[in-house]
């Protein structure tokens, strides 16, 4: 059976928020990896994984980035790790 990551992107809605969107469907698309994206704009959500700046990184529940934009690079770096 084959685990699908979940990714959930946190965020207002903020350009910063939306790029960070954007760039990790780019690199899980270019990693090829099984996962479900969602983009979580709910402010009760948020505050519900702790996270008080945004934009955030969770995967499979656990907050692995917040109040960056991360690159390309770096999101490959933190998707490549949890393989």
């Amino acid at each position: 059976m084959k685990v699908i990551m979940k990714i959930e992107v946190l965020g207002s809605g903020c350009a910063k928020c939306n790029k960070l969107a954007e760039a990790t469907k780019k690199v899980v698309a270019e990693l090829n990896l099984d996962a479900n994206i969602e983009k979580v704009e709910d402010i009760i959500k948020i505050m519900g994984y702790g996270v008080m700046s945004t934009p955030a990184l969770v995967i499979d529940g656990e907050v692995v980035s917040s109040g960056k934009l991360l690159s390309n690079k770096e999101l490959r770096q933190i998707f490549v790790s949890r393989k």
